[in-house]
């Protein structure tokens, strides 16, 4: 049986948090039982952000061991560097001369980087949705799993796709959003109104995969918490309701359990049972890691591995792209 085809990548920048996990990763690991996966991590998109290269070298590694550590099979998916498959960035140029200005000037995400990088508004930041498209639409990909934050350029890949198809056939095929099952979203340990962000500045701020236990006690002993000292799951209550899905999240206990778990027993308890949840969470995660950052041979051969892998999956496609715009066969 064919399984359908399903693709998805992150930057390489910042760290990766807890709220990663619940919120992409756990889902990945579900996920690869029954889909065609590939995860890449698109190290071309972060550079739209200037970034300190040797951080960012670090960074490709330490992600790629995380994904694997947190449960991803490098044999049953294809995981992989997006700078190591030059046809992300010969299919994007291609993509270019199908877009238009209007449809990039729309994205919202650009105004927001933008803004928060104003001495670096570069064209590489504007034309990121485009390579995004052309990441999808080299494997063939069916379906695109996607946060709120991506949904504008997914349909902008859709867009692209079927004009690119009503002029010359059915090239590519056209991908559908995966919306992963509603689960607790993971929020800010001071400020639980916005999500919590692998690219947050302020380390109180989030639990990160490769925090120490100390560090995580710290974190998550001076979260916010609301007033009173019920430990309840609501919309009035969302410093506690933030801490509620943390623990939910690394230990399968659901949020009603919790309540009756800890009903008069305030925050002191729960709060310390949080952390220790997290940290023996993070123990098995953090040692497999380790036993990989340190087989610097095996991670060479692994990216070297996945890159042939997705340039093989990719050059039909791009060949089949060159044929049909006219380009002279090589």
């Amino acid at each position: 049986m064919t399984l359908p085809t399903l693709f998805s990548g992150i930057q390489p920048s910042g760290r990766l948090t807890i709220a990663n996990f619940v919120g992409a990763i756990r889902n990945w690991v579900q996920l690869q039982d029954d889909y065609d996966c590939l995860f890449s991590l698109v190290d071309l998109h972060a550079i739209t952000v200037r970034q300190d290269p040797e951080q960012l070298r670090e960074r490709c590694r330490q992600f790629l061991c995380l994904y694997i550590a947190c449960g991803l099979d490098p044999e049953r998916n294809v995981m992989f560097m997006q700078s190591h498959v030059p046809a992300h960035s010969q299919l994007a140029w291609v993509l270019n001369c199908y877009t238009y200005t209007g449809e990039l000037n729309r994205m919202t995400q650009f105004k927001d980087k933008s803004g928060k990088h104003a001495d670096n508004v570069n064209a590489g930041l504007y034309d990121y949705p485009v390579l995004m498209a052309a990441d999808i639409l080299l494997y063939g990909t069916q379906l695109v799993p996607v946060g709120n934050d991506q949904k504008q350029h997914l349909e902008l890949t859709r867009n692209i796709a079927q004009r690119f198809n009503s002029i010359y056939g059915e090239v590519f095929t056209v991908p559908e959003p995966h919306i992963p099952k509603v689960g607790a979203r993971v929020m800010n340990l001071q400020d639980p109104t916005v999500k919590m962000s692998k690219s947050d500045t302020v380390p109180a701020n989030y639990i990160a995969l490769l925090d120490d236990p100390e560090q995580v006690r710290k974190k998550l002993k001076r979260a916010v918490t609301d007033s009173g000292s019920e430990v309840r799951y609501s919309e009035d209550k969302p410093g506690v309701s933030n801490l509620m899905s943390i623990f939910s999240a690394v230990t399968g206990k659901d949020l009603n359990a919790i309540e009756r778990e800890y009903q008069g027993q305030g925050y002191g308890q729960f709060k310390n049972d949080v952390a220790e949840a997290v940290v023996a969470f993070l123990e098995p995660i953090q040692a497999v890691y380790d036993e990989l950052m340190a087989d610097g041979e095996y991670l060479d051969g692994l990216l070297r591995k996945g890159a042939r892998r997705a340039s093989e999956r990719a050059a039909p496609i791009l060949d089949r792209v060159h044929e049909v715009i006219g380009l002279p066969s090589r």
